[in-house]
């Protein structure tokens, strides 16, 4: 085993341990929910991004890739959730955390309601718990933090988790036989 893949399980175990919640999570959104914690919406050090992406198994390059941040000038930022593209489909996006997964189910239901939420989560049933979670973790973190504004976003869509569940349910998930053809 490589030095650097040591150092990113010890990571991933301190990660669990301190916060039990987000540990389960792909590197891209482990990284993102780190890096809300202690920067949340504003612009930080790329230095301090990098050092934080290694640890967390993925790169600068990768989560902007993935289309969850804005780096350059030697800064890096988080999009928020009203940033992200209004046409994402899951279906077609080669990298999809739950980070983004997460957001793009907010931006969708503060935009469009619980029904097109619920369409968007039946294109990736697959994601539905864990965005959920991580709502769930957010929400959390922006109460202990006292960021009220960013703490409505998520408890919005937890709190409409069980009406997008069934709106996801009417359209029919991706890739799921409805019926026989016989």
């Amino acid at each position: 085993m490589s030095v650097h893949d040591a150092l990113v399980l010890i990571n991933r175990t301190i990660t669990d341990f301190l916060n039990p919640d987000s540990g389960n999570f792909d590197a891209d959104t482990q990284f993102c929910s780190s890096w809300f914690d202690q920067y949340a919406w504003s612009e930080g050090p790329f230095g301090e991004a990098d050092t934080l992406a290694r640890a967390k198994g993925t790169s600068v390059d990768g989560v902007r890739e993935a289309g969850v941040v804005e780096s350059g000038g030697g800064k890096v930022r988080l999009l928020k959730w009203g940033e992200f593209e209004s046409d994402w489909d899951p279906t077609y996006d080669k990298r999809t955390p739950v980070w983004e997964a997460c957001h793009q189910m907010i931006r969708r239901l503060q935009n469009h309601g619980e029904s097109a939420a619920g369409e968007l989560l039946a294109k990736m049933p697959e994601k539905g718990e864990a965005i959920r979670q991580l709502s769930y973790h957010l929400y959390t973190l922006c109460e202990r933090k006292r960021w009220a504004e960013e703490a409505r976003a998520y408890n919005e869509l937890i709190g409409s988790w069980h009406a997008i569940v069934a709106a996801s349910h009417e359209t029919g998930h991706t890739g799921e036989q409805v019926g026989l053809d016989i």
